[in-house]
């Protein structure tokens, strides 16, 4: 099992980075379907989160194929790109799902308890209203860019594995 977490301050700064940050993710793990596929069969599993400050990347199965796994994803990671068709349809899913929280009951409610609980935090209603502003694929390179360049990383390994 290994869990790392990259930490950027960049992220919770406005409403459009939060957004910008989700479809990062959503777009990253988009890319990631096919190539690993391989990994999925082998009984390798991987899942990407969109946390409150950062990206989680979670990665358990076998640990002798792992650290493939592992830096498939940071190489994703790290050459991070796309085409505005994808860009445009994880835009439009973003919609549905950020319309699917304001609409129920519940989860609206968390979602107005938490920001009177947390000092630095971002209504889901601010989110929709940015997303629904529109984002251009320049503002989602920039900050790309500027997220790798202020990261702070925790991890954890458990298993077999050697330092």
């Amino acid at each position: 099992y290994v869990r790392f977490h990259l930490i950027s301050p960049l992220i919770q700064q406005s409403a459009e980075n939060i957004v910008l940050f989700d479809t990062f993710v959503n777009i990253l793990s988009h890319n990631l379907g096919e190539p690993a596929y391989e990994a999925d069969v082998a009984q390798l599993e991987y899942k990407l989160v969109a946390g409150e400050h950062g990206l989680v990347i979670r990665v358990k199965g076998f640990n002798h194929k792992l650290p493939l796994l592992f830096q498939l994803i940071i190489d994703y990671l790290s050459d991070f790109s796309f085409t505005p068709a994808v860009f445009e349809m994880i835009t439009e899913q973003l919609k549905k799902t950020y319309f699917n929280i304001l609409i129920k009951p519940e989860t609206l409610a968390k979602d107005v308890r938490l920001l009177i609980l947390e000092h630095s935090r971002w209504s889901m209603i601010d989110k929709y209203q940015t997303l629904m502003n529109g984002l251009s694929i320049a503002s989602l390179s920039s900050f790309v860019k500027a997220f790798k360049s202020q990261l702070f990383v925790e991890g954890l390994v458990q298993g077999n594995f050697t330092s």
